[in-house]
């Protein structure tokens, strides 16, 4: 349901802003937007998008990792001037606007979920366009030149952004070992970045409108800053932005060689992949911190969406990916199989379990509820059934995993807190077999309860199984 009033101020807005006697028509929340909204709308023929914070959150929240909305305008702009395929701002809010914190831009044509668009073959010529067109729009957002606006953003070193990441980590109270190490890795690995480029901070699919033709708008600026140009072309290759496309690095649709390559191309730089190697893995530690936030956001109140807790589970995937991505610089001795599977569906006699309370609220979802709702509701639903499938596998499965990864940690010597405290010193090895292989059965163990089809599950069982 939209709030009327919301409805009024808008109409009220557009009169204003885009003249008078024009109608108000298809208000939508679109899907997503966790930290930002985003709502459609057309005005006089015109279809346009509102970006603007959650309701109930200021610009000063933590949760909202981005710069102000009136700075992410100026840079759009800034951008669309450089040759950046932006949308067009088309209207700044005003607080006495009553519509909160934002801007209205021109609605971008084409598509934006990844999941209809990679590996769709009414995409297939349009997905074949996208390795050049990123290569070329992130080389031109990276080719701006400094100016008073950039000057203003925030800069930090690669050391400073370690630091930051794990302050909110520790903050929340972070305790997983292979963040741990990932946090002991990248202070060990950290390049020199001292010269200073204007990042897109958020360049992937999922904030790139797609059309037929290919790459249709780069939208989502609310990270922008100041930094390393290849922090942007690791980012876009972070295994959770590749959409089930796992083995296609360049988010989800080329591998990173053939998109590291086209970049070289578009932008005259050459990337160093000791480089490229620590952001992938810093864009990767960095989007599982920030589903832990996205979780203490809703334990502090600030906002009590049901999206994100589920977001807030999502770090079990970044255990996966690190994982994965640390195997590939590991000694080949320690390339082991694991004896490991999926626990049997069990057969449950007597008093109802909880397992089975949380199958039947959640058929009760899918069957009753989703096959009635559109738009964003719709979106919630889901969002609940994913829930809701979290709970039911915790129920069934999470004792079995504790025992096991008790009795792993007692035979190394150590508890969980002393794991964890000596992969982040150093004072403990990963190179350990012992200590390895446990970090990487926890992974899987954890994973399996959160996101059981997660794309980089599959993977990882097919890479460390016995053939």
């Amino acid at each position: 349901m939209i709030d009327e009033t919301f409805q009024e101020k808008l109409a009220e807005y557009c009169s204003k802003t885009f003249g008078a006697g024009g109608e108000l028509a298809g208000v939508q929340r679109l899907s997503g937007g966790a930290s930002m909204e985003s709502w459609a709308f057309s005005y006089r023929g015109e279809d346009y998008v509102l970006r603007r914070l959650p309701y109930g959150l200021s610009p000063d929240d933590d949760g909202l990792r981005g710069v102000p909305l009136a700075t992410q305008a100026d840079v759009i702009d800034l951008a669309r001037s450089a040759g950046v395929t932006a949308p067009e701002v088309r209207g700044r809010l005003e607080p006495e606007d009553g519509l909160g914190d934002g801007f209205i831009m021109t609605k971008a044509e084409g598509e934006t979920l990844p999941h209809k668009i990679l590996g769709n073959p009414e995409y297939a010529e349009a997905e074949s366009r996208l390795t050049a067109q990123c290569a070329r729009e992130l080389a031109a957002i990276h080719q701006i030149k400094m100016n008073p606006l950039l000057q203003s953003l925030e800069y930090f070193s690669p050391a400073e952004l370690i630091r930051v990441q794990k302050e909110k980590y520790h903050e929340i109270g972070g305790q997983i070992p292979i963040y741990e190490y990932a946090f002991h890795w990248l202070e060990q690995n950290a390049p020199d970045a001292s010269d200073q480029y204007l990042v897109h901070g958020d360049f992937r699919m999922g904030n790139l409108m797609i059309d037929r033709q290919g790459l249709s708008a780069v939208l989502d600026w609310e990270l922008v800053r100041l930094g390393d140009p290849v922090q942007d072309l690791a980012y876009l290759c972070t295994p959770s932005w590749r959409f089930g496309h796992y083995e296609k690095e360049a988010g989800g649709f080329d591998s990173a060689e053939s998109f590291l390559a086209a970049y070289a191309d578009a932008s005259g730089a050459e990337v160093d992949p000791d480089r490229f190697r620590f952001w992938l893995v810093y864009s990767t530690l960095w989007w599982g911190v920030a589903c832990m936030v996205m979780g203490q956001i809703w334990r502090s109140h600030g906002d009590r969406s049901l999206e994100r807790t589920v977001i807030g589970r999502r770090v079990s995937e970044v255990e996966i990916d690190l994982a994965l991505l640390f195997a590939e610089i590991m000694p080949d001795a320690l390339s082991t199989s694991l004896d490991w599977s999926v626990p049997d569906q069990q057969n449950v006699t007597g008093e109802t379990s909880y397992g089975e309370l949380l199958t039947a609220l959640d058929e009760w979802n899918a069957k009753q509820v989703l096959p009635g709702l559109k738009g964003h509701d719709k979106f919630q639903s889901r969002v609940a059934g994913n829930a809701l499938g979290i709970a039911r596998r915790q129920a069934e499965w999470g004792s079995g995993y504790r025992d096991a990864a008790g009795a792993r940690l007692a035979a190394i010597g150590y508890d969980h807190r002393q794991l964890c405290q000596g992969l982040s010193q150093g004072d403990i090895e990963i190179t350990n077999s012992a200590v390895w292989d446990h970090l990487r059965l926890s992974a899987l163990e954890r994973l399996s309860i959160d996101q059981p089809k997660y794309a980089g599950l599959k993977v990882a069982l097919n890479k460390w199984s016995p053939s």
